[in-house]
């Protein structure tokens, strides 16, 4: 079973092909926002490196966020797409589930958290399980400094991965149990992202493209500056 894996929550822009979950080839750029630039080209690429024609696709899986608004827009929509043409099922996973599931080995509570700009940080906190991790909190969006304040209130010995560490480093230092995964594991991995949509595939926990969403958590910028500017009467 061929798989098309695509992640552009972020600024990276990742693109991986598995059969029968394990990845046959993967790509990934980072190059700032320009995710609609990056994304067709890398799949073309990938496709004729490892040789496969997306006609032996059996499922289109993507990163549905939280994530950057534009970004999660050109990989979602491209997602859809591409399953509706190929009439083949589509996968969609949160973002900071992939964060968290390459950790899923640490005997420490998992905090995942990106980078949502604005000096805000998406998170979302797992425990390990046999085979993965449990999801033990709601996904969320708030500033650094308020996340950083609740975990330090816990009494969980924490391991804290994700871009949203590096973009506030100072404020997540602070914390006194907890470690750092660091670079590694800044960004959402597409590996994870072959992994669990396989798994949710064969279980048939898939989608029809039409009933795919993003999970944004906010208004995009330009909504947010929209009500910012409009008149009370007008929102």
């Amino acid at each position: 079973m061929m798989l098309l894996a695509i992640d552009t929550a972020t600024s990276t822009v990742s693109v991986a092909i598995s059969d029968r979950g394990a990845p046959v080839g993967s790509i990934s750029l980072t190059g700032g926002r320009r995710h609609a630039e990056q994304l067709a080209p890398a799949i073309r690429y990938l496709c004729q490196e490892v040789g496969v024609s997306l006609e032996q696709l059996a499922a289109v899986a993507v990163d549905v966020g939280p994530g950057l608004f534009t970004g999660l827009r050109v990989g979602v929509t491209t997602a859809k797409v591409m399953a509706q043409a190929l009439r083949v099922p589509v996968v969609g996973v949160p973002s900071l589930d992939l964060v968290a599931y390459p950790l899923r080995h640490s005997n420490r509570l998992v905090v995942a958290v990106l980078d949502a700009r604005r000096h805000e940080v998406f998170s979302a906190r797992y425990r390990p399980v046999p085979g993965g991790v449990q999801r033990v909190s709601d996904y969320d969006v708030r500033p650094p400094a308020e996340l950083v304040a609740e975990l330090d209130a816990g009494t969980d010995e924490l391991l804290v991965a994700g871009d949203g560490v590096a973009a506030y480093r100072d404020e997540f230092a602070s914390l006194e149990h907890a470690e750092l995964a660091g670079v590694d594991h800044a960004a959402p991995s597409a590996t994870a992202l072959v992994e669990l949509a396989t798994a949710r595939f064969e279980r048939e926990e898939f989608q029809l493209a039409s009933e795919l969403r993003p999970l944004y958590l906010r208004s995009s910028d330009a909504e947010i500056n929209w009500e910012r500017r409009a008149p009370v009467g007008a929102r």
